[in-house]
């Protein structure tokens, strides 16, 4: 076992138990963690930045891990995929489906000794939907759980207060939506729903989650060591957590890593236990018996700006989708991952029936394949319509070293199969990328999206108009009229029929090009054959330490 003596300076670092200098007390002080570190500290690396520590802001897959390890919701994800209590002991639902009633714990507490409480959800739900948080994932209180008066909050037309969310007592937390939600539970588990403690962010002001000392936890591990755009985090074991016993990892650290071949050395001189690989790294350890390779379940595709004159025109946008031979780009990218040729990844969303919503092969052959004649088909058409023959085109795209493979391979392709195409790649960090994207500032750009739960919606919500993750601008009345009767129309309750009707719903936004598939991601993972028991997911919270051990 290998611990953490070279980062031994930052784990015993004091940590704060009240947090932001303030006494910060809601009821009797509980049993507070010990400081230090008890167990073998695992190693790992992170291969992109954090953009918030925040439960109810963050939005990157890297921040939703971190937050998984300092904070339990009602629900976790058990190792095998299902849905398990966790700060929940149990739940009851109306037989309309409307309203859920949870009875809570009575033996989780804050890290600063406060209980964790319903008032705590409540709160934290309400700080969720209000517009003054200005959380990307308010729709999923919203759009997508469909919580009573969320839509009006949302709008500016009612208070938070009025969400229907509420806490009769210290240990019942009740929920009621305005339609029944098959998947509910499902979505629990995910971060924008975890509890807040209200008296400790409201001490901590605009500084809450950037540092050791204004994060709680009522999870795993505890925070010991972040500041803003860190290379390296570090957690301890939480020996104050309700499921302590089971957590045998005396700690976690992530150091920040950018490059295939860098995480390969840290590991190989020792310094890390589980990385991931990307490039010529994956070349070199493919054959090891420590390479593992995993689904992500996130797919990456071009988002078109409808509000840019060159991809306001549809026929260039499918003429971009058939010049691109996803296979090649998979193949330089040579991480395992696979190419997409669908609005939603294969693998990870099934029917009643065990149907896979997206089926291997090339489902849309005369809308998204590498067809460089009927390419240029559409380029002619295009050309014509726009009334120019050639064009000179930026794609933005996150700095990763699998995005800028990813993006110069599509430059290099469309410019051979569309003549008069100049495309200039633009590479930013990746907060800035989802910036720019979320301000309409590109024409067009190399997107991701990670499934939140394991129901289509997680994606095709994105391109109603208004969510704010269409960022394309991309608008079909007939494309929202469908996502809304599967969300709080009469098909949310009939499975069958839903099911259809998300089908049709990807083949509009297949048929209208709104993006372009490219590849669904699979992290080459090397791991030290003494680690075990990381439980990988596709949705929600992607790695989870609580069953693993060094």
């Amino acid at each position: 076992m290998k611990h953490l003596s070279t980062y031994a300076c930052m784990i015993f670092l004091s940590l704060s138990l009240t947090g932001c200098g303030k006494q910060v007390m809601t009821g009797p002080t509980g049993p507070l963690p010990e400081k230090k570190v008890s167990g073998p500290v695992l190693n790992v690396s992170l291969d992109a930045t954090i953009d918030t520590l925040d439960q109810q802001v963050s939005v990157y897959a890297t921040s939703f891990e971190l937050i998984g390890n300092m904070i339990d919701g009602l629900m976790q994800m058990a190792d095998d995929g299902s849905v398990k209590y966790a700060v929940a002991k149990d739940m009851q639902v109306s037989d309309d489906g409307l309203h859920y009633t949870f009875k809570l714990r009575d033996d989780v507490y804050w890290s600063n000794g406060d209980r964790v409480t319903a008032h705590d959800f409540v709160y934290g739900w309400q700080r969720g939907i209000d517009p003054a948080t200005e959380s990307e994932y308010a729709f999923m209180f919203s759009d997508i759980a469909q919580i009573k008066n969320a839509t009006a909050i949302q709008a500016g037309q009612m208070d938070p207060n009025q969400l229907g969310v509420r806490a009769p007592d210290d240990y019942t937390f009740e929920v009621e939506l305005q339609t029944p939600v098959s998947y509910f539970d499902q979505l629990l588990y995910f971060c924008t729903f975890y509890p807040a403690n209200q008296k400790f962010i409201e001490a901590c002001g605009d500084k809450y989650a950037t540092s050791p000392d204004t994060c709680l936890s009522n999870g795993a591990f505890i925070l010991t060591d972040y500041s803003v755009n860190a290379t390296s985090i570090s957690f301890i074991k939480n020996t104050a957590y309700y499921d302590a016993a089971r957590v045998k990892l005396g700690g976690i650290h992530y150091e920040v890593i950018s490059s295939g071949e860098e995480a390969l050395r840290k590991y190989q001189s020792g310094q890390l236990d589980f990385v991931e690989l990307s490039g010529d790294a994956v070349v070199q350890m493919e054959n090891s018996p420590e390479f593992r390779p995993v689904d992500s379940g996130f797919l990456y595709f071009l988002t078109f700006n409808f509000d840019d004159k060159i991809f306001a025109n549809k026929n260039m946008r499918l003429a971009f989708a058939n010049a691109i031979d996803r296979e090649l780009i998979v193949k330089e990218m040579a991480d395992g991952s696979a190419a997409a040729y669908g609005a939603i990844p294969r693998g990870y969303a099934f029917s009643q029936s065990g149907q896979d919503f997206t089926p291997a092969g090339i489902e849309f052959p005369d809308l998204c394949s590498y067809n460089p004649a009927l390419a240029r088909q559409f380029y002619e058409k295009a050309q014509q319509e726009l009334g120019k023959k050639n064009f000179e085109i930026e794609l933005l795209t996150a700095d990763g070293e699998t995005q800028v493979i990813c993006s110069e391979s599509i430059k290099r392709q469309v410019e051979r199969n569309l003549p008069g195409v100049t495309i200039n790649v633009k590479v930013v960090p990746k907060k800035e990328r989802r910036k720019i994207m979320s301000a309409g500032a590109f024409q067009f750009g190399l997107n991701n999206w990670g499934p939140d739960y394991a129901d289509p919606m997680t994606y095709l919500a994105m391109w109603v108009t208004g969510n704010s993750n269409n960022m394309g601008n991309y608008f079909n009345p007939a494309y929202n009229a469908i996502i809304a009767d599967c969300t709080d129309g009469e098909l949310c309750t009939k499975i069958a029929e839903r099911w259809a009707a998300m089908k049709e719903a990807e083949i509009m936004i297949m048929e209208d090009a709104a993006i372009s598939p490219i590849y669904q991601k699979c992290n080459a993972n090397l791991i030290r054959s003494n680690v075990k028991g990381i439980a990988f997911h596709a949705v929600a919270i992607n790695k989870i330490y609580k069953n693993t051990t060094k």
